[in-house]
């Protein structure tokens, strides 16, 4: 891989932090407040063509790579976190229709994505299902070529803005475990559709998270993403590609909290100097930095693969865990290098450090990161 980034890919970085520092300070505060989706600010991202970058030209995108996507992510997330992921975090799902979708789904569904026409949902998790994927309950009944669906899903993203989404759902029961699922497109205009938002969440409270109930939800037979039957396998490599943007999304806010970090070190004095002089700072200073540097490295490193075709498990693994924990490890002593201010919303720290958990918990906790690790290492035991 070469590290050095092409001009087009300095181009798109430098637009998309234009963009977050132009644009995102309007919206943020009051995102983040209200938890509410910052509609007008989402179509601004679309009509500038940050959302879909990885789409096809003939889908509205710009046919660029999952690379290109996680550079507008992390310059997004520097930022800040809750508007970023309300502006990208509305594709989600549409990775799915990317990777295994028909041409007729994918001019169908990403088009309007790619123009700020619609927003998309995935909907994988349950309240009995996280971690364990396999272990998805929600049921979808072939009858005369309409599925019909039934079941409850939780911590939903986009569940009550969507305009349709992914639905991981058994269709064959009587298969073996990673054998029972398929991924259905689900319209929410559909009767029997149902969402109810989540609120009080810790961080990232721009981004609309809900729990979704069908109820004798009538879904077409061509509605299916994929081959029936190999929903479990399409998720997995799913996730191969959407976890990369996720570590994006760590090194992002990783980033961001060091910058304030490394201002208010050197204009914040005390005991005559500034904070910057004391070697207890440094350190701190020298250590975000240095994970941030190799968060970042590993994460190019898994983007790059996932371009050129190369599934490394266990590389994206160590990418995602590592990312993760680098956000939360660097915003929390950069709130601690601020001290009392740190507490303030007006230094910004305190959302930075709230926002960065979430990369460690969701598309798999850091504990299943590492089991994957473990597994390509030691195989099974």
């Amino acid at each position: 891989m070469d590290f050095r980034l092409t001009e087009e890919q300095k181009d798109i970085i430098q637009a998309a932090r234009e963009f977050a520092e132009g644009e995102f300070p309007d919206y943020a505060d009051e995102a983040d407040e209200n938890e509410s989706f910052p509609r007008a600010l989402w179509k601004k991202g679309c009509n500038l063509g940050f959302v879909g970058v990885f789409f096809d030209e003939a889908y509205g995108g710009a046919g660029l790579g999952f690379f290109e996507h996680a550079l507008i992510m992390e310059e997004f997330w520097r930022v800040d976190p809750g508007c970023g992921q309300a502006i990208l975090g509305a594709l989600f799902g549409s990775q799915m229709i990317h990777l295994f979708g028909t041409d007729a789904q994918k001019k169908r569904y990403l088009t309007p994505i790619a123009g700020g026409e619609a927003i998309m949902g995935s909907a994988i998790t349950e309240p009995d299902a996280g971690s364990d994927v396999a272990s998805v309950a929600t049921r979808a009944e072939l009858k005369d070529g309409t599925y019909i669906l039934n079941g409850n899903k939780m911590f939903i993203s986009n569940g009550s803005i969507a305009d349709y989404m992914t639905v991981l759902c058994v269709t064959h029961p009587d298969a073996k475990r990673h054998h029972r699922h398929s991924v259905l497109i689900v319209e929410t205009d559909r009767e029997g559709y149902e969402a109810n938002k989540l609120k009080g969440k810790l961080g990232i409270r721009a981004s609309d998270t809900a729990e979704v109930s069908f109820s004798n939800v009538a879904v077409p037979e061509d509605h299916i993403v994929g081959e029936a039957g190999r929903g479990f396998y399409h998720f997995m490599e799913f996730f191969n590609h959407t976890r990369v943007h996720i570590c994006a999304q760590g090194v992002g806010v990783a980033q961001g909290a060091f910058e304030k970090a490394v201002k208010h070190a050197k204009s914040r004095v005390q005991f005559g100097k500034h904070l910057s002089c004391f070697q207890s700072v440094q350190f701190k200073l020298a250590e975000m930095a240095t994970r941030i540097e190799a968060a970042r490295t590993l994460y190019w490193r898994a983007a790059w693969n996932v371009d050129h075709d190369i599934i490394d498990h266990k590389l994206v693994a160590m990418a995602k865990w590592f990312a993760g924990e680098t956000g939360v490890y660097v915003t929390n002593e950069a709130l601690q290098i601020h001290g009392g201010y740190g507490y303030l919303r007006e230094y910004g720290v305190e959302r930075l450090y709230r926002d960065a958990k979430i990369v460690e918990i969701y598309e798999g906790t850091k504990e299943i990161e590492k089991v994957i690790v473990a597994r390509n290492i030691l195989g099974k035991v």
